[in-house]
Parts: C-alpha cells; structure tokens; sequence
C-alpha cells in the first residue's frame, strides 16, 4: 500500500512539523491497540494517519522507531502526579490513575507491547526502563511531602513506595489476567502505605 487516499485518491493533508508528529504517533498507538507489535507496519500507520508512508520514512526510520518514539511519548504523560493533601490520597489517585490507563484496550495493548516485546527489541527495554524510572522520579514529591508533613518515615524510598503500589495492579494485568479497577487500585494504596509506615521501604 503506498499511501492513504481519500475516496477521491487525494491523500489528506495533515501539515507538517508537529501536527504531522502527532498525527503519526497517535496512529502508531492506535495502530498498537488494533494490530499489536507483530502486526504494525508503517504501511497501516501512515494510512490511519492520513499521511504518504513516505513522510513516515522520512521521519522513522522502520517501525520498531516509530513504535518507541510513541510509546515514549505516551508514557511519559499519562498518569499525573497528584497532590491531594495527604499521602493516603495521593497513593490512592496514583493507584486510580494507573489502573485507568491501563484497563482499556488501547492501555492494555500498550503496556502488553513493553513488557512483552522488549526482551527481543533492545529499543523497546530501553523504552520500558525509561518508563519506569520516571515513574519512580516522578513519585519522589509524593514521598517527599508526606516526610515533610510527618505521614511517612524519613527513610522511605519513593521508587520502592511505587513499586510496592504498583506491583498488585501488574500482577494482575501480566500474571493471572484477573480484572483490575477501583478496588484494586484502593487495596495497591492501602497495602504501599503499611508497608511505608512499618519501615519496610527504605533504600536498598
């Protein structure tokens, strides 16, 4: 397939620059959530995109390019960073928030592409190890408050904290398949917390 046409064979404009880059990653994930890893080509992207694959070529290289470039930017915006007043809140919506991302299709598709494929493309560990390390920076004010306010043990590490919040809702996504939602992400918080508050998350 060489390009996308419109019913008139006139492939639609979607302008350069960003708007072009936003048009062709948001496609490559949606294309992610359809086709999965195995399935995308840069062929499907640029069609769902209304662009040549050539503009796509000019810009990525091969797919996997595209597909890392997507998943870094999706990433890295999806899950916000509450401040709610009270470290117990703040866990909870950052529970909330992950389980909302990635209990669609579209969050599950994408979290199932990084944990999945990234043994066999080095591109897409790097992407994985990314996400997670700035998940983990990300966090550090939510520990760092709650210190500040007296909620939490000074020694309390943020990266184990997230780990130890996010473990139960992965478990359940990767390992047993079971359905997560707000009880799940309600548990994750309340189970990060007595951890905390028993000491058991410092350094290591």
């Amino acid at each position: 397939m060489e390009s996308a046409a419109t019913p008139t064979g006139r492939v639609p404009a979607v302008g350069r620059g960003n708007k072009m880059r936003t048009a062709v990653l948001a496609a490559t994930l949606a294309e992610l959530a359809t086709t999965g890893y195995a399935g995308l080509t840069v062929e499907g992207v640029a069609q769902r995109a209304g662009v040549h694959k050539t503009t796509v070529y000019r810009n990525w290289k091969d797919a996997p390019s595209l597909v890392v470039d997507a998943l870094t930017s999706h990433f890295a915006t999806d899950i916000p960073i509450p401040d709610t007043g009270s470290v117990a809140g703040d866990l909870r919506a950052l529970a909330q928030a992950l389980v909302a991302s990635v209990s669609t299709q579209a969050g599950r598709a994408l979290i199932t592409t990084v944990l999945a494929e990234a043994a066999r493309l080095p591109r897409l560990a790097d992407v994985k190890r990314a996400l997670f390390d700035d998940r983990f920076r990300r966090a550090e004010p939510v520990v760092t408050r709650a210190v500040e306010r007296g909620e939490l043990p000074a020694e309390t590490e943020p990266a184990e904290l997230l780990k130890t919040l996010a473990a139960p809702i992965y478990f359940r996504l990767v390992c047993t398949g079971e359905p997560v939602d707000e009880g799940t992400a309600d548990r994750a918080a309340r189970v990060a917390l007595a951890a905390a508050h028993a000491r058991a998350l410092p350094a290591v």
